[in-house]
């Protein structure tokens, strides 16, 4: 879930991936027995912080323990980027470092919005979300116009790879905008952006994806992506158990992505200690990098003991 300053406004809550209370057997299917390739590099923990950055800089993240960090493209969701001092002062911590910013929808305080508000890329809000819009993810411009400087960006600044969220756009938009299309056309051209997004970074920046798990059903996805981002796989709604159907679902989709050798990083918001306990255990059990964490998103946290 991201969230930014008030002043910048919230930012959308995305679909949850989640599974089973933590202190209850899985619904999905059991963990893989056998580590998938690379799993000895894998890190064990991260730190996902997208606002709220301690005078603007990066210090107070590089002096935390855990192995990577997510943070935004820019220090304050507009133009403020990050140099590419401050990001490798970032890496020398010992952190692997991620740009994230989001491929299926446009913030109204982005520096691209008004060019991309003079198109008809914009589709419907989203939601709750009064500054956040779909868009023609699919649609060259969109690419031309925010996905390749942002990765461009991303590539000057020295980030490890990308963070790309709200990929379950092909879930949301209005299918009465782009007559023609239903949902498992959407996911292919969202799985479609993932590819032409590996293709272009062509190696400078791994690429992950945060959430919609699902699309490893689509052509090509699975081999375009380096990770998975997933939020909620074992708490929802700040420290509720997760023990809806679908959640084990979605495990069983991170499961498989895992034993192909994908990193993920799993975050639950909790802050009842026993919850934040459950998902450490958890996360330990699957092999996945851990992290718990307040829902805004904008402040330091503990990595799991």
């Amino acid at each position: 879930m991201r969230r930014l300053p008030a002043a910048l406004l919230a930012l959308p809550l995305l679909l949850a991936a989640c599974t089973q209370d933590a202190g209850a057997e899985p619904t999905g299917p059991p963990p893989a027995t056998e580590e998938p390739a690379g799993a000895a590099q894998a890190p064990r923990d991260w730190i996902y912080q997208l606002s709220g950055y301690d005078g603007d800089a990066l210090d107070a993240l590089a002096a935390t323990p855990q192995e990577v960090a997510v943070i935004d493209l820019a220090r304050d969701g507009g133009e403020g980027y990050w140099s590419t001092e401050e990001i490798t002062a970032l890496k020398d911590s010992g952190k692997t470092v991620y740009a994230y910013f989001t491929m299926g929808s446009i913030e109204t305080y982005r520096p691209e919005y008004p060019a991309v508000a003079e198109t008809d890329l914009v589709l419907n809000q989203w939601g709750d979300w009064p500054d956040e819009y779909f868009v023609r993810y699919w649609d060259e411009r969109w690419r031309d116009l925010v996905m390749r400087p942002r990765l461009d960006q991303a590539i000057a600044a020295g980030f490890d790879g990308v963070y790309l969220d709200v990929p379950n756009a092909y879930e949301e938009i209005d299918l009465g905008l782009v007559p023609g299309e239903d949902r498992d056309s959407l996911a292919q051209k969202m799985a479609d952006q993932v590819k032409a997004i590996d293709e272009y970074t062509d190696d400078r920046l791994d690429v992950l994806v945060q959430n919609s798990p699902e699309l490893i059903g689509f052509d090509g996805y699975l081999d375009a992506i380096d990770g998975l981002g997933v939020e909620e796989l074992f708490f929802i709604n700040p420290d509720e158990p997760c023990t809806e159907e679908w959640c084990a679902e979605n495990l069983a989709h991170v499961r498989e992505i895992a034993a192909a050798g994908k990193l993920i990083l799993a975050v639950d918001y909790a802050a009842e200690e026993a919850n934040i306990a459950a998902a450490c255990a958890r996360y330990e059990e699957e092999g996945f990098a851990g992290a718990v964490a307040d829902v805004d998103l904008d402040a330091i946290f503990a990595p799991c003991p």
